[in-house]
């Protein structure tokens, strides 16, 4: 059974209809707001690569990705989930200019994701990818893009509570920049997850630093690839979400690793091997460009916005029969 939380009183403010039409909406939006503040042009992604390519991520590197065999050249192939790696490749091969980019609709399938009010075996993200330069390869640059995705969070929210009386919620671009370290100083007895929602209801919105490291505890905040973000240099943006009183993630982005960070990264993951993929080994004899990029999601930013309660509210997926039972008994309509 996933793990759901229903607020307590919680009903739905769209019907189903009002619901699609606002989803077309944000989606198209908040595209055109976040894609025009970094320069960065649309282009068509793949579902599937082939696991021989390197492209495909191993997020924390424990999920199984979901395989199948082509029938007419007899290779397997996997389903993306994420596309990281391959968006980087694509800036070198499509010969983007600095300072430009790309940016896709990303479907994935995770079926080892945990089921919850805001996770799905379903993803579907913004996947965003640029070109930079090694003078603004630094922390500076990584918060000043951060801020531009979250100003454009916010002025689509400012859009759908015109559209739609019935939404009042009320984001804020006043960004809180912390580590992951400065977080486990000020509540070491927290758990990471606590420490998140602790400190983003106080903040409201939030971008937490330096994530896939080990920190003094030991103990890393999250894990991370270690051949896409500079664990240094990468970052989460979180909004506060007063219906679920939660810490919510909108969007993993980050510096990418350069031949030093990946090397270093290859060898705390115990991942050498990967040395010799095509992705990898082009990193380390410098060939691919600097770049920034990251991931937003769909479903999250929808879900968000509208103030719903459960991710299946503005996305179709799978769940187990217990959650579409308390759903249903609760009013609430899962596509």
């Amino acid at each position: 059974m996933s793990r759901f939380f229903l607020p307590e009183g919680y009903c739905q403010k769209l019907s189903l209809y009002k619901t699609q039409e606002a989803v077309s909406f944000i989606k198209s939006d908040f595209g055109k707001r976040f894609s025009t503040a970094l320069n960065l042009l649309k282009v068509s992604a793949p579902l599937f690569v082939d696991p021989a390519s390197g492209l495909n991520d191993d997020l924390n590197g424990i999920q199984r990705p979901v395989s199948f065999e082509i029938a007419e050249t007899q290779s397997g192939v996997q389903i993306v989930q994420s596309l990281a790696k391959w968006k980087r490749q694509v800036l070198h091969d499509y010969r983007f200019e600095t300072l430009t980019g790309l940016y896709t609709d990303m479907i994935a399938v995770r079926r080892d994701e945990e089921l919850t009010n805001i996770h799905s075996v379903y993803v579907d993200q913004w996947d965003w990818e640029k070109i930079i330069t090694p003078r603004i390869r630094n922390i500076n640059y990584l918060k000043k893009t951060a801020q531009a995705i979250i100003k454009a969070v916010c002025e689509t929210s400012e859009k759908v509570n015109k559209m739609f009386p019935q939404i009042t919620l009320d984001l804020t671009d006043k960004v809180a920049f912390v580590t992951t370290q400065e977080l486990e100083d000020l509540y070491p007895s927290l758990s990471p997850r606590q420490r998140e929602n602790v400190y983003l209801k106080e903040h409201k919105t939030a971008f937490i630093m330096q994530i896939g490291g080990t920190l003094r505890s030991g103990i890393p905040h999250d894990t991370r690839a270690p051949d896409y973000d500079d664990w240094e240099l990468n970052g989460d943006i979180f909004f506060y979400n007063e219906l679920l009183d939660s810490a919510f993630e909108l969007c993993s982005m980050g510096i990418r690793v350069d031949a030093a960070a990946l090397d270093r990264q290859l060898n705390k993951a115990g991942c050498r091997d990967r040395r010799t993929l095509p992705f990898h080994s082009a990193l380390l004899n410098n060939a691919l460009p600097p770049a920034i990029g990251g991931g937003i999601g769909q479903s999250r930013l929808c879900m968000l916005l509208l103030q719903k309660a459960h991710i299946g509210e503005v996305q179709p997926s799978v769940w187990d029969a217990a959650t579409v039972t308390k759903c249903r008994d609760a009013g609430i309509a899962l596509l």
